[in-house]
Protein backbone atom coordinates (compact mmCIF):
# COMPACT_ATOMS: atom_id res chain seq x y z
CA UNK A 1 0.00 0.00 0.00
CA UNK A 2 1.22 3.49 -0.73
CA UNK A 3 0.64 6.90 0.79
CA UNK A 4 -1.10 9.50 -1.41
CA UNK A 5 -0.71 13.25 -0.89
CA UNK A 6 -2.48 16.06 -2.75
CA UNK A 7 -0.81 19.47 -2.96
CA UNK A 8 -2.71 22.59 -3.97
CA UNK A 9 -1.49 26.13 -4.65
CA UNK A 10 -1.88 28.66 -1.85
CA UNK A 11 -0.92 32.35 -1.71
CA UNK A 12 2.45 33.80 -2.71
CA UNK A 13 3.88 30.55 -4.14
CA UNK A 14 2.94 28.37 -1.16
CA UNK A 15 1.79 24.77 -1.76
CA UNK A 16 -0.63 23.29 0.80
CA UNK A 17 -0.37 19.50 1.38
CA UNK A 18 -3.30 17.23 2.30
CA UNK A 19 -3.55 13.52 3.17
CA UNK A 20 -5.97 11.03 1.60
CA UNK A 21 -8.77 12.18 3.93
CA UNK A 22 -8.34 15.87 3.08
CA UNK A 23 -6.58 16.85 6.33
CA UNK A 24 -3.83 19.44 6.01
CA UNK A 25 -0.49 17.81 6.79
CA UNK A 26 1.85 20.68 5.92
CA UNK A 27 2.93 23.28 3.43
CA UNK A 28 5.91 24.32 1.37
CA UNK A 29 6.97 27.95 0.91
CA UNK A 30 9.58 29.51 -1.37
CA UNK A 31 12.86 30.24 0.41
CA UNK A 32 14.42 33.70 0.45
CA UNK A 33 17.57 32.53 -1.35
CA UNK A 34 15.91 29.97 -3.62
CA UNK A 35 14.64 26.50 -3.00
CA UNK A 36 11.60 25.57 -0.94
CA UNK A 37 11.16 25.28 2.84
CA UNK A 38 8.79 22.55 4.10
CA UNK A 39 6.63 22.83 7.24
CA UNK A 40 4.39 20.37 9.10
CA UNK A 41 0.71 21.08 9.94
CA UNK A 42 1.74 22.98 13.10
CA UNK A 43 4.13 25.26 11.19
CA UNK A 44 7.41 23.64 12.33
CA UNK A 45 10.18 23.45 9.73
CA UNK A 46 10.71 19.82 8.69
CA UNK A 47 13.12 20.28 5.79
CA UNK A 48 13.99 22.06 2.59
CA UNK A 49 14.68 21.39 -1.06
CA UNK A 50 17.42 23.21 -2.94
CA UNK A 51 18.17 23.22 -6.69
CA UNK A 52 20.48 20.38 -7.75
CA UNK A 53 23.62 20.80 -9.82
CA UNK A 54 22.19 19.09 -12.93
CA UNK A 55 18.50 19.95 -12.50
CA UNK A 56 15.96 18.62 -10.05
CA UNK A 57 16.31 19.23 -6.33
CA UNK A 58 18.28 17.91 -3.37
CA UNK A 59 16.17 17.36 -0.23
CA UNK A 60 17.35 18.00 3.33
CA UNK A 61 15.80 17.43 6.76
CA UNK A 62 15.33 20.23 9.32
CA UNK A 63 18.95 19.84 10.52
CA UNK A 64 20.43 20.09 7.02
CA UNK A 65 21.18 16.38 6.49
CA UNK A 66 20.65 15.16 2.93
CA UNK A 67 17.53 12.98 2.66
CA UNK A 68 17.38 12.33 -1.07
CA UNK A 69 16.66 13.99 -4.37
CA UNK A 70 13.92 14.64 -6.90
CA UNK A 71 14.39 14.76 -10.67
CA UNK A 72 12.12 15.36 -13.66
CA UNK A 73 10.46 12.26 -15.14
CA UNK A 74 8.16 11.68 -18.11
CA UNK A 75 5.07 13.78 -18.94
CA UNK A 76 5.67 16.37 -16.23
CA UNK A 77 6.21 13.88 -13.42
CA UNK A 78 8.93 14.08 -10.76
CA UNK A 79 10.75 10.97 -9.50
CA UNK A 80 11.75 10.93 -5.81
CA UNK A 81 14.77 8.97 -4.51
CA UNK A 82 16.19 8.42 -1.04
CA UNK A 83 19.76 9.30 -0.04
CA UNK A 84 20.97 5.92 -1.43
CA UNK A 85 19.33 6.49 -4.82
CA UNK A 86 16.39 4.09 -4.35
CA UNK A 87 13.06 5.20 -5.81
CA UNK A 88 10.60 6.18 -3.06
CA UNK A 89 7.79 7.85 -4.99
CA UNK A 90 6.51 9.99 -7.83
CA UNK A 91 4.61 13.27 -8.21
CA UNK A 92 2.30 13.87 -11.19
CA UNK A 93 0.41 17.00 -12.28
CA UNK A 94 -3.26 17.06 -11.28
CA UNK A 95 -6.17 19.35 -12.10
CA UNK A 96 -6.16 23.14 -11.58
CA UNK A 97 -2.48 23.35 -10.59
CA UNK A 98 -2.62 20.56 -8.01
CA UNK A 99 0.05 17.88 -7.64
CA UNK A 100 -0.57 14.22 -6.80
CA UNK A 101 2.23 12.46 -4.91
CA UNK A 102 2.38 8.74 -4.30
CA UNK A 103 5.03 7.52 -1.85
CA UNK A 104 6.00 3.87 -1.63
CA UNK A 105 5.84 2.09 1.71
CA UNK A 106 9.05 1.83 3.68
CA UNK A 107 10.41 -1.67 4.17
Amino acid sequence: MSKKITSRPGCFGTMLHFDEKGRKIGESRPGLLGGVIHYDAQGHKVGESMPGLFGGTVNYDARGHRQGSSAPGLLGSVQHRDDRGHRVGETRPGFFGSLLTELEDED
